[in-house]
């Protein structure tokens, strides 16, 4: 069985003058770097697991997930657990 859980990453962004902000990588605690191939939207939203703010929803490789922006400036992924 498969469930989603939050897993806080560290995010390289680009924030721009106008306010904006592009995610471009992702990196998890145990130092696995992920290239973001595309951001195909982005919009203020609750998490499936907890939370909400700014959801990016992205593209790496052949996978898409959702990449949030807590207030405060904390980033998580919703992670694909296997139990």
């Amino acid at each position: 069985m498969t469930v989603r859980k939050k897993l806080y990453v560290s995010v390289n962004a680009d924030h721009r003058p106008d306010g904006t902000c592009t995610p471009r990588s992702i990196t998890l605690s145990n130092d696995e770097t992920f290239e973001i191939d595309r951001v195909t939207q982005a919009r203020l939203c609750a998490s499936e697991v907890g939370g909400r703010g700014m959801r990016y929803t992205i593209r790496i490789g052949q996978s898409e997930t959702h990449l949030f922006e807590e207030k405060g400036g904390r980033w998580f992924v919703e992670a694909k657990m296997v139990v």
